[in-house]
């Protein structure tokens, strides 16, 4: 009986051992470019996310066939990304909307009025916020300067035209204000319109947090869709709700089924569903689009979420996609081209690929880059991560890999990291010479001294479910493990704030230069 208790023991523990050690299982989705993850299935299904990674606060304007989207971009610039697709699974990027630094930019609401392209846009600084139009008589631009319309007490602002041919702008908190004819201005001041719809107190939320209104018209009825219940914090607290008035002006009555769609579990796949911008596909049928926080990752940020609707005989809507766990029956549209955009850049110029942003920068900030030569030459600029503005990428994978090949100019030190924000990164730099570990947004040691004759080094990043690697090789042929290893679950926003994600980045600080060649990016299974 002992050797049987045994051998059943020592089994066990052989099948634990090869559980912990065996390769995680293949991911459903499909992959595209450079192995990224992909929603199309390609045989009439998609699983979400259908954006993924950092896109949060989706909004989505349909123009004909085509269907035009752009998404909160926070501290990166350029900013608000805009996307094209005509089934609203496969997105192009077609360009940024804005490149002047006038702040963080949060939810945004594009819109097409008489032929015309607007964005509405809040942005807050430390010292000040507002909010803020672009516009375009094309989608791919030029894009005008932002415009302050004031309104700083607000955010999310929500285009519509009332029954009287006025334009309007819906606000957080239940409000509205009339805009002038060309949307360019506010006329008057904003007024108290609508009280929201509140939920059980028993409910685990952020906070109540009414934000996110979109205006749609169907069947001569007004439907405000709005969030509540705080964007992050518990992954039971976001929340689509809706209303609807015969009248711009109101009253809104709400539905009978709020809310629309609610995460009620920490089980589900995705967390915290809301801001959602309610869409017609080119068939008929009706789709919601908005955020959500992938279980276990918030460090992706909200990632683009897709969900079906169905309208029922009164008049109301109901989501219809579930926990969006399960592939879905595919929108109708033609297939445009591959889905997403790589990340990979060898730095041919003459500029800035479309992948890259800098983090928070400086209105002379594009001063730094010099394609005149071979790869891209950045000027330094402060001392370490947290004040040298890197440049970043948003990946939407749980596991990959990047490297890059870097000239490091004496007084100068550069390096690669997984970037959240200036208080918290993660990675490895070098002045040429010698290296120096960051991690919790510190560096290790305190300070590395800019080196004296530079030199050459590159570096690869592996983000594999959290766990992070790094290695470091001076010919790009044989590399070395770098000593120590970095768990990051914890670099996101129910930690540091600031509702970002962490992001691959270089960086360059002190005053020499660092010239990058060879960046490359792909996703692991």
């Amino acid at each position: 009986m002992t050797l049987c208790k045994t051998l059943a023991g020592l089994a066990a523990g052989l099948l634990l051992a090869a559980a912990v050690h065996a390769a995680p299982p293949a991911t459903p989705w499909a992959r595209g470019i450079e192995h990224q993850r992909q929603a199309d299935l390609g045989n009439g299904t998609f699983l979400n996310p259908v954006l993924a990674g950092d896109r949060p606060d989706p909004s989505v304007l349909k123009d004909g066939e085509d269907y035009y989207l752009t998404l909160s971009s926070f501290d990166a610039y350029p900013g608000l990304p805009i996307w094209h697709s005509r089934d609203l699974v496969n997105w192009q990027p077609l360009g940024h909307a804005i490149t002047t630094n006038v702040g963080a930019i949060w939810a945004p609401d594009i819109v097409k009025h008489q032929g015309r392209y607007f964005i509405y846009f809040p942005a807050r600084t430390a010292q000040a916020r507002s909010n803020f139009v672009v516009w375009a008589d094309r989608i791919d631009g030029p894009w005008s300067a932002p415009i302050d319309i004031g309104l700083g007490g607000y955010i999310d602002p929500g285009h519509a035209v009332g029954e009287d041919g006025k334009r309007y702008l819906f606000l957080s908190g239940g409000a509205y204000v009339q805009l002038a004819d060309d949307g360019l201005s506010v006329v008057g001041t904003p007024r108290h319109v609508y009280d929201g719809w509140k939920y059980p107190e028993s409910w685990d939320v952020e906070a109540y947090a009414q934000e996110g209104p979109k205006i749609h018209v169907r069947d001569g009825w007004y439907y405000m869709t709005t969030a509540v219940g705080g964007t992050a914090g518990p992954p039971t607290g976001h929340m689509v709700i809706t209303a609807r008035s015969r009248s711009i002006h109101g009253p809104w009555q709400n539905a009978p089924n709020n809310p629309i769609t609610r995460t009620r579990s920490a089980a589900e796949p995705w967390w915290s569903r809301g801001h959602a911008t309610v869409i017609e596909g080119t068939d008929g049928r009706w789709w919601m689009m908005y955020h959500g926080y992938e279980n276990g990752y918030w460090t992706l940020g909200r990632q683009a979420l897709l969900e079906p609707i169905q309208w029922t005989a009164d008049g109301w809507f109901t989501a219809t996609g579930g926990d969006l766990g399960q592939p879905l029956r595919k929108p109708a549209g033609q297939v445009l081209g591959p889905h997403g955009m790589a990340l990979s850049d060898d730095f041919a110029g003459p500029a800035l690929g479309p992948q890259w942003s800098f983090f928070n920068p400086a209105r002379d900030e594009y001063r730094r880059l010099d394609f005149s030569g071979e790869g891209l030459l950045l000027q330094g600029k402060g001392q370490t991560p947290k004040d040298s503005s890197p440049l970043t990428v948003i990946a939407g994978d749980t596991a990959y890999q990047f490297e890059v090949e870097m000239e490091i100019a004496p007084g100068a030190v550069g390096g690669a990291l997984l970037f959240y924000s200036d208080r918290l990164y993660v990675g490895v730099g070098s002045n040429g010479q010698a290296l120096v570990m960051h991690r919790y947004g510190e560096e290790r040691p305190a300070r590395l001294a800019p080196g004296t004759t530079g030199g050459r080094l590159w570096l690869r990043v592996t983000n594999n479910r959290h766990i992070v690697t790094v290695h470091t090789s001076t010919d790009g042929q044989t590399w070395q493990k770098y000593p120590v290893q970095m768990e990051v679950s914890g670099y996101h926003h129910n930690v540091a704030g600031k509702f970002l994600a962490l992001k691959p980045a270089l960086y360059a600080a002190g005053d020499g230069k660092v010239r990058f060649r060879n960046f490359r990016y792909r996703a692991l299974d």
